[in-house]
């Protein structure tokens, strides 16, 4: 019998459009992309909410960490996206689905919006492309989002998007910027039963 692993790392993350977005996979051998990323990862606003687990404080760090999501690709146990407009091409942000686990379909939703394009809806319309492609394309049956509490932004985008609350999971997050304390989370999650909202 397959491995399912070993059956879903063989297969390569499609460019989803929808929504007025295009999303690709994040390459990290192009300058232009590192450069994103690091912009992004460097925001005050990102910095925050998430606090990484390597700091991403130049185009190096940048580089290796897109190079780890390449290869969480490639095992079949992540998915980075490049969130750009449709027409423009103008990289907007980001949204992965990451631990993705294949035996029990589930994974879990990560995403940035750089801020020029903020308060365009960006976040809500790549989580709806990006959750449906998880659905439909990867046969997950459940996503999971969890943000930081008081991240009221991010709470509007899951409940826009049909992700549930399911409740709040203490000391789950790293607090902002330290890796020695912690902060809670609100969960949210979607099944692929729930009924379609976007």
């Amino acid at each position: 019998m397959t491995d399912l692993y070993e059956s879903h790392a063989a297969r390569p993350f499609p460019e989803l459009h929808g929504h007025g977005l295009r999303l690709r996979p994040w390459d990290a051998e192009a300058d232009s992309d590192v450069e994103a990323w690091l912009r992004g990862c460097s925001d005050p606003e990102f910095k925050r909410w998430n606090t990484p687990l390597r700091a991403i404080e130049d185009l190096d760090s940048a580089r290796e960490s897109l190079r780890a999501r390449a290869k969480a690709a490639a095992e079949g146990v992540g998915a980075s996206f490049r969130v750009t407009d449709a027409e423009s091409g103008v990289t907007l942000g980001h949204i992965g689905l990451n631990d993705i686990d294949h035996v029990i379909r589930v994974a879990r939703v990560g995403y940035w919006v750089l801020p020029e394009a903020r308060g365009r809806q960006v976040a809500t319309r790549s989580l709806a492309l990006a959750g449906r492609w998880g659905f439909e394309g990867l046969g997950l049956h459940r996503l999971e989002l969890g943000h930081a509490v008081g991240h009221d932004v991010s709470c509007r985008v899951a409940e826009r998007c049909g992700f549930l609350y399911e409740g709040t999971l203490r000391g789950a997050m790293f607090e902002a910027g330290r890796q020695d304390a912690f902060r809670d989370v609100h969960l949210h999650a979607r099944l692929a039963t729930d009924a379609v909202v976007l």
